[in-house]
């Protein structure tokens, strides 16, 4: 069962990340869920398997407006990307009180942006070593005419991997063909992935297949740094 740290008041007394593996870990990840599904959500389980199973320590948590929905709150939407970075800085000084070794930050689409936008920052301690986003959230869903979020990773501290999906709405491989990126941030494309790294029905890769593929490249990215 994964370890969860939690934002609010309510820090479990148990946060120690997990990993499957017998040996020391290559990091330990602090992986913050995306806007609309929860630190335990399918997707978020998969990948924390998958990556435990490829020597990545995990620590999840859930932003305070997440974790008010299990207590009965209301379903607001959540706080602007920069309002939460506070609350990712707070899980990061929990987790290296209970840990020691090399550090990564990173999330799930707007887990992934927070954690890029933390990586800006002045005072990010030095143990962290990188960032990995999951689906980044380049623009708006579907809508690559607005605004694009490429200042959060421009502006990072720390090298910055993005697994993405093929065909991601939130920015496909093609619309990013013609984006020049920092030469700090490295894109691994998952074949035929959408937001959530699924494949269409007619793909020979499977949904297991990228997120292992997804696993993967965060280790080699762990090793490296």
């Amino acid at each position: 069962m994964s370890t969860f740290l939690r934002t609010t008041a309510d820090l479990g007394p148990d946060t120690a990340p997990q990993t499957t593996s017998e040996t020391a870990p290559a990091a330990t990840l602090l992986l913050a869920h995306g806007a609309g599904a929860p630190m335990d959500s399918p997707f978020m389980n998969r990948l924390a398997a998958a990556l435990s199973k490829n020597n990545i320590a995990i620590a999840r948590f859930e932003f305070a407006y997440m974790a008010g929905r299990r207590s009965g709150g209301s379903k607001r939407p959540p706080p602007r990307a920069d309002k939460l970075v506070s609350e990712f800085q707070k899980a990061l000084q929990t987790l290296m009180g209970e840990t020691e070794g090399p550090l990564l930050v990173g999330g799930k689409s707007m887990g992934g942006r927070v954690a890029a936008m933390l990586a800006g920052g002045s005072s990010l301690p030095g143990r962290v070593k990188g960032v990995c986003c999951f689906g980044y959230p380049f623009h708006p869903d579907g809508k690559s005419e607005a605004e694009w979020r490429l200042a959060p990773l421009q502006d990072a501290k720390r090298p910055v991997l993005i697994l993405q999906g093929d065909r991601d709405p939130f920015g496909s491989r093609a619309e990013l063909e013609a984006v020049t990126m920092a030469d700090h941030v490295r894109l691994a494309w998952l074949e035929d992935g959408n937001h959530d790294f699924g494949p269409r029905g007619k793909s020979p890769a499977t949904l297991d297949g990228n997120i292992t593929a997804a696993a993967e490249a965060a280790a080699a990215f762990a090793t490296e740094l």
